[in-house]
């Protein structure tokens, strides 16, 4: 009697394919592991991007809202104010703030959008490896069934669904 019929008859002997398709199965575990890593890191860049923007955003705010209280502290003074002498300079150097925070809240306002484009670039390249990665996992998915049915259509999916999933990945480091 065979020894190996207790184990459902399979060696590498017996199915050269096999040890191929497993050999198959270990590269695509391999390529999955490396997108998985740049999904997580392109994740990660994004929340530090959009983090960076909504600071930069509040200190923007902060900037636009001292130039309107410099705004309404010159009016106040030229409205209530009886003595020109007293309150010429005093408006002089309210306007050249207000004036000074509004350049400074423009420049914010410029520096909050670049880093919103960031984080909406690393969000784009994060997407496209989390869909190449649920290709790759597809791959190697499909590629094992062979060892479950000892179908070879089974890893020709998962050989094109790994390739399909390479390609998305590739593009992910383009955009």
């Amino acid at each position: 009697m065979n020894e190996h019929v207790g184990h459902g008859g399979h060696d590498a002997a017996q199915d050269p394919l096999g040890r191929q398709i497993g050999i198959l199965v270990a590269v695509i575990g391999v390529f999955l592991s490396g997108v998985t890593i740049e999904s997580h890191r392109e994740h990660t860049a994004a929340i530090f991007h959009k983090t960076e923007a909504n600071d930069t955003w509040g200190l923007y705010q902060a900037k636009k809202m001292r130039s309107h209280l410099m705004d309404v502290g010159a009016t106040i003074l030229t409205t209530l104010g009886t003595d020109p002498a007293r309150i010429d300079p005093a408006v002089a150097k309210l306007g050249a703030d207000r004036d000074r925070y509004t350049r400074e809240s423009d420049d914010l306002q410029k520096e909050a959008r670049g880093k919103d484009a960031e984080s909406e670039a690393s969000e784009r390249r994060a997407l496209r490896f989390d869909l190449g990665e649920g290709l790759l996992e597809l791959g190697l998915v499909l590629s094992s069934l062979y060892f479950l049915s000892k179908k070879k259509f089974f890893p020709a999916l998962g050989i094109a669904a790994t390739l399909i999933g390479l390609a998305v990945s590739a593009t992910g480091f383009m955009v």
